[in-house]
C-alpha cells in the first residue's frame, strides 16, 4: 500500500504543476459544481482544465472521498467497474466481476484503473481486463508459453500483453482461462 500511496502523491504533484492549482481548488471546483454524477464531474474537469481522464477521475474521487485514504477511492475496483461498464457495455460486468472473483483464489495483487480498462500487478502487470466492445470484454495476459489454444490471441512482440482473449459471456471463464490467469499471475511475482 506504501507503493500505491507514493504513486498517488506523485501523480497529484504532477496534477498542481499541470493545472496551477492546488488539489485543494480542484476539490472545492468539484464540491462547488451543481453536478452530481461521477462521470460529469470527470468530464467537467477534462474540458474546463484539459486534465486527463486518470487526473480527472483521482480528483473527483477525492473531492467525493468521505475516507482519511483518498488511495482506497482511487482504486476502489467497484467503482472502477462501474466507470467501465456503462451504457451497452453495463451487461459485460458479471464477466469481469466473475474473472475478479476467479483470480481473489490466486493471493495478492494490485488494481490500477485505466481510462478502458483495469491492470492487475503484482512485482509486474500480470493481465488487463476491459470491455473491447459493446459485446465483448478483452483480457490481455503477460505470461509465456502457453499452449495453443483457438481462444489465444498471440501478439506481436513488444504488445503490452502476450496474449489477447475476449469474452461474451460468465460461461466462458473456465478452467482453461482461469488456469491461463493463474500462469500470468504466478509469471509476474
Amino acid at each position: 500500500m506504501a507503493d500505491l500511496d507514493k504513486a498517488l502523491a506523485t501523480q497529484l504533484a504532477n496534477i498542481e504543476k499541470r493545472t496551477g492549482k492546488s488539489i485543494a481548488e480542484l476539490t472545492q471546483l468539484v464540491q462547488a459544481s451543481a453536478l452530481v454524477k461521477h462521470g460529469e464531474l470527470v468530464a467537467l474537469l477534462k474540458s474546463s482544465l484539459g486534465m486527463g481522464h486518470g487526473d480527472a477521475n483521482t480528483i473527483v474521487h477525492l473531492a467525493r472521498s468521505d475516507t482519511a485514504s483518498p488511495v482506497a477511492m482511487a482504486a476502489d475496483p467497484g467503482q472502477c467497474l462501474n466507470e467501465l461498464y456503462t451504457d451497452k457495455k453495463a451487461a459485460l460486468k458479471p464477466v469481469h466481476q466473475k474473472l475478479l472473483a476467479e483470480m481473489s483464489q490466486f493471493g495478492d495483487y494490485e488494481t490500477a484503473p485505466k481510462k478502458t480498462y483495469i491492470s492487475y500487478r503484482r512485482a509486474k502487470q500480470f493481465c488487463m481486463i476491459g470491455p473491447a466492445t459493446n459485446t465483448a470484454v478483452e483480457i490481455g495476459l503477460n505470461v509465456k508459453d502457453l499452449p495453443l489454444s483457438e481462444r489465444l490471441k498471440v501478439m506481436p512482440a513488444g504488445q503490452m500483453c502476450n496474449y489477447k482473449i475476449r469474452l461474451a459471456d460468465v460461461a466462458e471463464v473456465d478452467a482453461e482461462l482461469v488456469a491461463w490467469l493463474k500462469a500470468a499471475y504466478e509469471a509476474a511475482a
